[in-house]
């Protein structure tokens, strides 16, 4: 009876073990994919701003892009471009990497896209391009990440990566009050509705424009534009919502292809 039990402790023991040596061999090997994930994003990420010698600082930051097609074109939001376009400054913009020289180097933009917020740069040089899903392929629940440059330049040129899931695919809508207010903006939306993918990950105002990719395949399938923020902008970083938002890479799909080579 004492050897059956024995017998039986035995085989018990070697069978948590080897569940637990699986496991444990399973985790290392999730980890060791997602580092070379993030590794291969973040060669092909990069900072947009300005540079000019008459700057203080000389290098400004004003968002995120990534490479697509050759590697010589730069994604990123039409509002991160927009912004350099008010202060006339588009002669000093930028594309900055670790890869690249440290004053940047000068970029053109190619093609823009308002409604989407989207924007797409020709850059001189060329990075890793990252590879975008096909369209329709993107599903609510689906596990992703982001990589980008959350707070600038304070950390140099170290992307960070964010993960989470995709919590909704919905369609875009401003919030109003009551009929009398839907005008403007709100009823370009209502005239030609299109879904905005939900993220339940941290993003900040300087990852407008990361890349956001599916961990399963390290494809690209929408780009950060917007972060939903509580009462002020100065409180994102002290207070910040976790709600995300990033717009389809069908869009750029479809921007990239109206540029006439």
């Amino acid at each position: 009876m004492r050897v059956c039990l024995c017998i039986i402790t035995i085989i018990f023991v070697f069978f948590v073990f080897s569940a637990f040596a699986q496991e444990h061999a399973l985790f290392q090997d999730r980890d060791a994919y997602m580092a070379d994930l993030v590794s291969k994003i973040k060669a092909s990420t990069v900072s947009v701003g300005t540079y000019s010698f008459k700057d203080v600082p000389m290098t400004r930051f004003r968002g995120t892009g990534f490479a697509i097609e050759d590697g010589s074109r730069i994604v990123t939001n039409h509002h991160v471009v927009q912004a350099i376009k008010e202060k006339k400054r588009m002669f000093n913009l930028r594309i900055f990497h670790k890869n690249l020289p440290g004053k940047g180097v000068k970029a053109v933009l190619v093609a823009e896209d308002s409604f989407h917020d989207l924007a797409i740069l020709e850059m001189t040089g060329k990075l890793p391009p990252l590879p975008m899903a096909a369209n329709g392929t993107l599903k609510e629940g689906h596990q992703v990440a982001f990589t980008g440059f959350p707070i600038g330049f304070v950390l140099g040129l170290n992307a960070t990566t964010h993960t989470g899931i995709v919590s909704a695919i919905a369609p875009v809508m401003l919030p109003s009050p009551h009929g009398s207010l839907i005008k403007g903006e709100m009823i370009k939306y209502l005239e030609h509705p299109w879904d905005i993918i939900q993220l339940d990950a941290v993003a900040f105002p300087g990852n407008s424009g990361s890349p956001v990719y599916r961990i399963s395949t390290g494809q690209v399938v929408g780009v950060i534009n917007k972060v939903f923020v509580k009462g002020k902008k100065e409180h994102v970083l002290k207070e910040p919502t976790g709600i995300t938002y990033a717009v389809p890479v069908s869009f750029v799909r479809k921007l990239n292809g109206s540029i006439k080579d």
